[in-house]
């Protein structure tokens, strides 16, 4: 069986001093950097916004980050500025080891938002990543980084309804917690049938 390491969005704007800092972020880096010596393949992947996203506050007056609106594809959160294209904070974290076999880039279309390394808030508009894999031969995904109740946990439930194996190594991620988002979608892992393992 081929397993592959999916790497989500260890970016500067997602560690301690970025834009949208995940308490205790920078903390997976070492973690990560040990699992991708037993992974068949490693895949990152990287948040890009263009500058003005529709999923940042600022492109909404009065509205504050953290704040829900609709959008065309359903609700959508409102974020501080982050991870825009090109910039320091989109950047990989400095330590993070960034040798693997594909990096993904998501959210770079200005009106859709995509925290799954395989689709977009439509759930229809495909990364690609999912044709990559089985090309591969990859059977099995193992899930780590930031931030686990967010991008994770999306990117780790779209592969298990698409019959892939999927886990979440929770060591190796953290989390934003917004109003009880990471026990919710710790459940919404669970029965999806993702697999909750420790490192």
């Amino acid at each position: 069986m081929s397993n592959a390491l999916v790497v989500v969005d260890v970016q500067n704007d997602f560690c301690p001093g970025g834009a949208l800092a995940v308490p205790d972020g920078d903390a997976v880096v070492p973690l990560i950097n040990r699992m991708m010596e037993g992974a068949d393949a490693v895949i990152l992947t990287q948040d890009w916004h263009p500058a003005g996203h529709s999923s940042f506050a600022s492109s909404h007056p009065g509205q504050a980050p953290f704040g829900l609106v609709e959008m065309g594809y359903g609700g959508q959160v409102l974020w501080p500025d982050h991870c825009v294209q090109g910039t320091e904070g989109a950047a990989f974290h400095p330590d993070l080891r960034t040798d693997g076999d594909l990096i993904i880039r998501k959210g770079f279309r200005s009106a859709i938002d995509s925290y799954s390394a395989f689709f977009e808030n439509d759930r229809t508009t495909p990364t690609g990543l999912e044709g990559y894999l089985r090309s591969r031969g990859i059977t099995e995904l193992t899930f780590a980084g930031l931030a686990t109740d967010f991008c994770v946990a999306y990117s780790a439930m779209d592969p298990a309804r698409l019959g892939f194996r999927a886990s979440v190594a929770l060591e190796a991620c953290r989390a934003i917690d917004l109003e009880g988002s990471l026990s919710a979608a710790l459940e919404e892992m669970r029965l999806a049938g993702v697999d909750l393992k420790a490192v």
